[in-house]
């Protein structure tokens, strides 16, 4: 299908600004929400009878790491458009940014985290360490000599220093990143000084984010249980990170194209290669999951396959088994699609369901240790024992609609803060009448 090509005339001089009537509700109504919710949850976490306490913040920890993971994932596309020098991205870019600026707010919400009262709940190696008189290490010599070859990376010293370095180092990368490209939008003589210097400045970052994604992953997920391990976690965790923050930015083009916004700069051609995007990680997270499973099966160590032997009991098998078709075998089918992948209501749609089998994924990462770490149950690969909490579902539900209401707000104050496109960048025109 032929699309008008586009010239400077198009494009906007002040360029493209979201109409804040358009967002002001659904911004008040998520802040509301967002605030009443967290009122209610730092209760629940500090306050609330001790059994609430702890299920609850299994509940947190899960809402949080989903939505973090979006925001991460905004952050990397960001980097990898500038590194890349891809002029597809120029007209999308702006909202890669804005979607990672989202990030030092939404990991705000791991503050509960640090505190005992909370991680308490659920790092038992933190216990052990705090049961401990005299030295630690001494300690877990004669206690836990596993933990104790491990204490070189599990200490509290080290673990609290990660986590200011996870913030502060992503903060500040996309922090600088946006303001380059945002400085564009005003300036009367851009050229490519600032291109080429946002190239530069995402290229080191990248080793930021690597750090990022993988070792928030150990400690806030794989730290659940110290005694388990793969080496395959960070990188099956990224691929889920790209594949979903790639359908929230799917999601955000489409509704800025319904409200009148991003007319002419982004076209069926740039939800194309978005969905190609979408297709593409859909399949490397379904490569890397199988060969995470399949390695842990081969070698069947024990210190491995408690993660699955954990998830194979009860129900959870069952939502192991439907993660499997539903994150890859469906999405794989409907992504091959070219025709849907340029339409954006209906590549909309997918994007919403691969964001419901993330949930579903960090549900099964998160709360299975919820069933055995308060309920002091062992895993049974015979299934015969049911590791799940009654009425904790609840908890998930507040958690995940404080946390995604706190999200969306963030996410809306972002893109009303800024021009929706770098109008003033060299190659709009060219990321404009892509075609592929």
């Amino acid at each position: 299908m032929a699309h008008h090509h586009v010239t400077s005339a198009d494009i906007a001089i002040n360029g493209d600004h979201l109409d804040p009537s358009k967002s002001s509700k659904i911004k008040k109504a998520s802040m509301i929400v967002a605030t009443l919710g967290t009122i209610l949850s730092l209760y629940l976490l500090f306050a609330a009878d001790e059994k609430i306490r702890g299920s609850f913040a299994y509940s947190w920890l899960f809402a949080f790491y989903f939505f973090i993971t979006l925001s991460i994932g905004g952050v990397f596309w960001t980097l990898l458009h500038n590194v890349s020098n891809s002029s597809w991205g120029t007209s999308v870019r702006r909202t890669f940014e804005n979607l990672g600026s989202t990030f030092p707010w939404m990991f705000l919400f791991c503050l509960p985290l640090l505190f005992p009262q909370v991680h308490g709940y659920l790092y038992e190696w933190m216990n052990i360490h705090d049961a401990a008189t005299g030295s630690v290490k001494e300690h877990l010599h004669h206690v836990d000599h596993l933990l104790y070859n491990k204490y070189w990376f599990m200490n509290e010293p080290f673990w609290y220093g990660r986590v200011a370095f996870y913030f502060v180092g992503l903060s500040t990368v996309i922090y600088g990143l946006r303001k380059l490209s945002t400085a564009q939008d005003t300036d009367p003589n851009p050229g490519i000084k600032r291109l080429l210097t946002a190239r530069y400045h995402s290229t080191y970052p990248l080793i930021i984010f690597a750090l990022t994604i993988t070792f928030t992953g150990f400690d806030f997920l794989m730290g659940l249980d110290y005694k388990w391990f793969s080496t395959m976690w960070g990188v099956y965790l990224f691929a889920g990170t790209a594949l979903n923050s790639m359908a929230v930015i799917v999601l955000v083009c489409t509704w800025l194209k319904s409200k009148g916004h991003l007319k002419h700069v982004t076209t069926p051609e740039h939800f194309h290669i978005m969905g190609k995007l979408m297709f593409a990680f859909t399949t490397f997270w379904a490569y890397i999951a199988f060969s995470q499973y399949f390695l842990i099966w081969y070698a069947n160590i024990s210190e491995e396959t408690s993660y699955f032997a954990t998830r194979n009991t009860g129900n959870w098998n069952i939502a192991m088994y439907f993660l499997v078709f539903g994150h890859f075998v469906v999405p794989f089918v409907v992504l091959l699609q070219a025709w849907l992948k340029k339409n954006p209501k209906l590549l909309s749609v997918v994007a919403v369901y691969t964001l419901c089998m993330h949930a579903l994924d960090h549900y099964l990462i998160t709360i299975p240790e919820r069933g055995i770490s308060l309920g002091n149950i062992k895993p049974d690969v015979f299934g015969a024992i049911q590791v799940s909490i009654p009425g904790a579902f609840w908890g998930d539900i507040l958690a995940f609609i404080t946390i995604g209401a706190a999200f969306i707000f963030f996410l809306l104050r972002a893109l009303g803060q800024h021009s929706l496109y770098p109008n003033r960048d060299p190659r709009i025109l060219e990321s404009a009448n892509i075609s592929n």
